[in-house]
């Protein structure tokens, strides 16, 4: 793409958002940086689900910036799923304390900024996020997204191994990355983050 054309693109984007606070999500993104992104929702259905609670690493060249994250817990309108309690443990009571969901998101873009966005089924979070967002923003978020499931079944692939177990258990077992704590979207954050770089090495 070129600078012109990358100019003229961003102008009628920013021209179409419904709040110019928020501009700079098309901004270039820095050079060589990304976020790993997780949320915890309040049930599996995209078009219903809440945000729970929000983390996000900073990443540059081959480090990750764990000092440097996000992780905001925010209050539900509704009700919780609990087959979602069950997963990620996060009950109606320890999400009483926080934060309204338009200060977290306005928290969130602040932090990713235009940096391309990395995470584990990132799918369904982006599904999520678009929607809250949508009034916010009035456009779609337009943060390239990039899925390590995707890349490790590339590499899988590209192995001559195409029957790929896509589970995020496997995919540590077999780029010999450390476990961590499931379900807390610090450590989801920051798997998706390990994931990423390893790959991004071979």
């Amino acid at each position: 793409m070129s600078w012109g054309y990358w100019q003229r693109w961003r102008r009628s984007r920013s021209l179409a958002l419904a709040n110019q606070e928020f501009a700079y999500l098309w901004d270039v993104p820095p050079l060589d940086e990304y976020i790993s992104l997780d949320c915890e929702m309040s049930c599996l259905d995209p078009r219903q689900a809440e945000i729970l609670s929000i983390a996000a690493i900073r990443i540059k060249g081959s480090r990750i910036f764990l000092s440097e994250h996000l992780k905001l817990l925010v209050k539900p309108a509704g009700q919780i799923d609990p087959a979602s309690i069950a997963v990620h443990g996060l009950r109606h009571q320890d999400v009483q304390e926080g934060m309204a969901i338009e200060d977290a998101l306005a928290a969130l873009l602040n932090f990713i900024g235009p940096r391309p966005l990395i995470g584990y089924y990132l799918e369904f979070d982006l599904a999520v996020l678009g929607r809250l967002l949508k009034p916010m923003l009035g456009v779609a978020l337009p943060n390239a997204s990039i899925e390590v499931s995707g890349l490790f079944y590339d590499h899988m692939v590209t192995a001559h191994r195409p029957d790929v177990d896509l589970s995020l258990s496997h995919i540590l077992q077999t780029l010999n990355l450390p476990d961590l704590p499931r379900h807390d979207p610090l450590n989801d954050a920051l798997l998706a983050a390990m994931i990423y770089l390893k790959l991004g090495q071979k």
